[in-house]
Order: C-alpha cells, then sequence, then structure tokens
C-alpha cells in the first residue's frame, strides 16, 4: 500500500479551500463589526448628550427593554400576531402568483387578457387597497392577510412569468413534441426552468410583506409589531418604538436568509461557488490509497 504524493491538482484543491475560508471569515468579521461600531458610536452619543437621548435612547436601554418584553411574553404575543398574518397571507400569494404567472406564460390569449390590468394594478399602493378590503371583509383578519397576498401575488407572478418566457422555445418544442403537456410539462420543463426566477421573486416579495403588514397593523390592528410600534410613538415610549423596529428588521432579515438557504439547497447549480463539502470531497477522493 502507497500513497500518491501530492499533485498539482490537489494543491489547487487546498488554495481554493484556504481561500474560501479566508473569504468567509473576511465576510462574517465585516458583517459583525460595522453594526457593533455603529451601536458603539450610538451608545456613546446617547450617553455624552450628543444626540437627545429621550428621541434616540442608547443601544443597553433598548436592550433592556427587549429583555423585559421578552421576558414577560408581551413581545412575543406581537410577533406572533404579525407572523399569524404574514405567512398565510404570504403562501396564499406566492402560490396564485406562481400558477397565474405559469399560465400566463404559456397562454398567449391569457397573457393578452390580463397583462394590462395586471400592469396597471401592480402599480396601485397595496396599502391603499385595505380600506376596499376593510369594506368588503370587515374589521377581523381576513383583510390584513389579504393585504400580505395582493403584495405578494404581483411579484411572484410577474417574476414568474418572466422565467417562463425565459425558457428556450426549442425546449418547450421538444417537451411537447414528446408528449409532455399539462403537469407532466409544468413538472419537467416549466418549474425547472423558471425556478431561479421565482425564487427571486419570493425574495423580493418577502421584504415587501414584511412592509405591508406592520403598515396595515399601524391603522387595523391592536396587536402585532407594527401597532407596537404605533402605539409607542402615540404613547412616546421611543424605547418600546425601538424594540418594534428592531424586531420587523431581524424577522425581515430571518424571512430573507431563510429563502437564501432554500434556494442554495433547491438550485446548487445557481451559487457563486460550489457548495464547502465538494473540494473536500475531491481532496478526499484523490488521496484514496492505492495499492
Amino acid at each position: 500500500m502507497s500513497i500518491r504524493p501530492q499533485t498539482g491538482g490537489e494543491e489547487a484543491v487546498h488554495r481554493a479551500v484556504r481561500g474560501a475560508r479566508r473569504d468567509a471569515a473576511r465576510a462574517a468579521v465585516l458583517g459583525c463589526a460595522v453594526p457593533l461600531l455603529l451601536l458603539s458610536g450610538w451608545e456613546a452619543a446617547a450617553r455624552t448628550g450628543v444626540v437627545d437621548a429621550l428621541l434616540f435612547p442608547p443601544p443597553s436601554r433598548i436592550a433592556a427593554q427587549l429583555a423585559a418584553m421578552t421576558a414577560d411574553g408581551e413581545l412575543g404575543g406581537h410577533l406572533a400576531a404579525t407572523l399569524g398574518r404574514l405567512l398565510p397571507g404570504y403562501v396564499l400569494g406566492a402560490l396564485a402568483g406562481a400558477l397565474t404567472g405559469f399560465a400566463m406564460g404559456v397562454s398567449v390569449t391569457l397573457r393578452a387578457a390580463l397583462g394590462p390590468l395586471f400592469a396597471a394594478l401592480y402599480c396601485l399602493p397595496k396599502i391603499a387597497t385595505l380600506p376596499l378590503l376593510l369594506l368588503v371583509f370587515g374589521l377581523g383578519e381576513t383583510p390584513k392577510v389579504l393585504a400580505v397576498a395582493i403584495t405578494v401575488f404581483f411579484v411572484t407572478q410577474i417574476n414568474t412569468l418572466a422565467g417562463v418566457r425565459r425558457i428556450d422555445t426549442r425546449v418547450l418544442e421538444t417537451a411537447r413534441s414528446y408528449g409532455a403537456s399539462g403537469p407532466r410539462l409544468l413538472r419537467f420543463v416549466l418549474l425547472p426552468g423558471a425556478a431561479p426566477a421565482i425564487l427571486t421573486g419570493l425574495r423580493t416579495a418577502v421584504g415587501l410583506a414584511v412592509v405591508v403588514v406592520v403598515a396595515v397593523e399601524f391603522v387595523a390592528s391592536d396587536n402585532g409589531l407594527g401597532f407596537l410600534i404605533w402605539n409607542s410613538w402615540t404613547l412616546f415610549r421611543p424605547d418600546r418604538m425601538y424594540v418594534g423596529l428592531v424586531t420587523v428588521a431581524v424577522l425581515g432579515a430571518v424571512l430573507s436568509a431563510a429563502l437564501a438557504v432554500a434556494e442554495r439547497w433547491l438550485l446548487p447549480w445557481q451559487a457563486a461557488r460550489p457548495p464547502l463539502f465538494a473540494p473536500w470531497r475531491t481532496l478526499l477522493r484523490a488521496r484514496t490509497p492505492r495499492s
């Protein structure tokens, strides 16, 4: 039994792994250092009187307020109320938007009939539809969920339609010539071809959905993160208001990150570089003992 000496290819794999580690470490340091520097500057400015601590309380006070609201369950209740409107509306809007986008992508008639109407409705601020939704569905949860769903619907529909339209027509013709139609065409051709555009639309829509649900809670709710922010401003409680703002920001970041992970998992060929285990797999294969 003998082990082969290291070759130039193996050295290249080592360099790629080291480079990936350096890039990841650099990104992690920068991602943590910049917010910490900003928070430290804010803390110092508030404590030295450079900024009005009544309007801009130091981060330490906001953190204490966040801990207190988390301990007594108040923040968790507002977060649960917001998620109870956001997630159903997001799923409903994403499914309806994707299906409509697929249908318009394969049907010239539907595209001609609905394209101008959707283009006009897309420009309408979605929060402006809330009074109509309240008029039709009353003061319950349905109008708030539908306001989120409408927002997500248009973003998903536009991106799905664009993804389907970018599929090579020769691929579609070949699939149809082999008898692919209906669900089979959707599963094996349309969905894989449009998946990158759909996931991009979903990542864009999640940020807009968070904005809309918070705006809806400003004016038509007695709970939720939007209500927390607006009520704290009304009562002039900046520390509680900042807790709500921070929670909304973290919620949006977590949802966006979850979709980014899902995109990397579902579409590994779209990643900027191969998964981190790929260089190690190559290295281990290259170092396998040979008799």
